[in-house]
């Protein structure tokens, strides 16, 4: 099954955050279906999220793989770490993260922990607060890292010099 996102899928960071089985009772007994939710990104400032649904786990995971790389999204990386601090809110989850110095490592729960290493976010402190279910966990903080801005972005938005 080679596709056009095959080339770029060995360079990829996937993680496998959650799998999930589901049971439909039918008339013979029960049927079982899995569900995977994956973080994919390259360590380098990208990154993104999927979710799939299939009869056995490998296939789930693989539909996962491929919604995240469909998902994908530019993050703004500085030095190892966010330019500023920021708060990213899905239903219920909220999250913030603040910039940290060099040698600090990633102080983070395991969704947003696999969010900010898949997007190369070496230095970081992160707090979760309300929901703690890990879709929206993930979902709060590509929330959160779609909201960052380096500075001379906000200078060109601006139309004006920061310093």
């Amino acid at each position: 099954m080679a596709t056009d996102l095959e080339p770029i899928r060995g360079q990829l960071i996937e993680k496998v955050l959650s799998v999930r089985r589901c049971a439909a009772v039918v008339k013979g007994g029960r049927r079982f279906s899995f569900t995977a939710l994956v973080v994919v990104g390259d360590g380098e400032g990208k990154v993104g999220w999927g979710y799939g649904k299939a009869n056995e786990v490998p296939p789930a995971v693989a539909k996962a793989i491929k919604d995240g790389i469909r998902r994908m999204k530019t993050v703004t990386v500085i030095d190892g770490t966010i330019p500023h601090q920021v708060w990213g809110e899905f239903g219920a989850a909220k999250v913030v993260l603040i910039p940290a110095g060099p040698g600090t490592g990633v102080i983070a729960g395991a969704a947003v922990r696999a969010v900010c290493e898949a997007a190369g976010i070496k230095n970081i402190l992160t707090k979760s607060y309300g929901n703690t279910n890990p879709i929206n966990l993930v979902k709060a903080t590509m929330n959160a890292l779609e909201k960052l801005r380096s500075r001379a972005e906000v200078e060109r938005l601006r139309g004006t010099s920061l310093t």
